[in-house]
């Protein structure tokens, strides 16, 4: 599913027009970008959280030059669903 069939989504289901839709949809999008850039993460009940992972400094190979290399500390985006969602998923059988 795209942005945009969510925004048709919703749009069908509330009657709101496509570009409220999107507006809206972007703005949230944004707002959730911001929030992780500086740090903090985004809870969303019944949904899941939009979290920022630390990675430690790590030493990896480059197998294609043979040699050693570090990879530093950083952080990653990441969405853990909540439990709730995740029992919703795994029960639908698809058909």
């Amino acid at each position: 599913m795209t942005k945009a069939d969510i925004v048709n989504e919703i749009a069908k289901n509330t009657g709101i027009e496509k570009v409220t839709v999107q507006k809206t949809v972007e703005a949230f999008m944004e707002s959730v970008k911001d929030s992780m850039v500086t740090g903090n993460n985004v809870y969303l009940r019944g949904f899941g959280s939009f979290i920022v992972k630390k990675r430690a400094k790590k030493t990896a190979r480059n197998i294609s030059k043979n040699t050693t290399i570090i990879i530093p500390a950083h952080n990653i985006p990441a969405f853990k669903p909540a439990k709730t969602f995740i029992n919703k998923v795994k029960s639908h059988v698809k058909k």
